[in-house]
């Protein structure tokens, strides 16, 4: 079933639109989770609820790509369960991923932040436009889907240490477009 297809199902309000997602949707949904939380229970309720925001926001919305609506909706949900969970500590995969970005990114400040973090992410955009494809792909699973290293290099063929040299290497090359493009000083 095409997401046109559960799209339409969606706005005729059928229940199949739910099935349709999980069984279309629902792999990538999870597996993008479970790389950001421990607990099983968190995965499938991370996702219920996505599927839940779907039905609830569709329509009115009309999202250009289903998929990456749910999948954006899914890591906000559980990067929500996942602070509510480590509250106390620091101690998930996923803070470890954003620490390896720290030096890069700027720190949010001022009452722009949200319009400023839109032009970084842009920015951001742009220079992944301009990696090479392997560079991109191991970018975005790392920073964005929060996989581990060895998860990464595993599924594309190569040792652990290739991807984190790789992973390093571009984000010097982030850092130094994103000063040339004044966003860092």
């Amino acid at each position: 079933m095409t997401e046109r297809d559960i799209l339409a199902l969606l706005a005729a309000r059928s229940e199949d639109a739910v099935a349709a997602m999980e069984a279309d949707l629902g792999p990538a949904c999870r597996r993008l989770a479970r790389n950001l939380l421990d607990s099983e229970q968190d995965v499938e309720e991370c996702v219920s609820d996505a599927f839940l925001a779907a039905w609830n926001a569709i329509p009115p919305a009309k999202p250009d790509s289903l998929k990456a609506w749910l999948l954006r909706t899914t890591k906000n949900l559980a990067i929500h369960r996942l602070r509510y969970n480590t509250a106390a500590c620091r101690e998930s995969r996923y803070d470890a991923a954003l620490d390896e970005l720290a030096d890069i990114l700027p720190a949010p400040e001022g009452v722009e932040t949200v319009l400023d973090a839109r032009t970084l992410a842009e920015e951001i955009d742009r220079f992944l436009d301009g990696c090479d494809r392997l560079s991109r792909v191991c970018f975005v699973r790392r920073y964005w889907y929060a996989e581990p290293v060895g998860d990464i290099a595993r599924s594309l063929g190569l040792r652990p240490n290739a991807v984190s040299v790789r992973l390093h290497r571009t984000r010097e090359k982030l850092r130094l477009h994103l000063i040339k493009e004044g966003f860092l000083p």
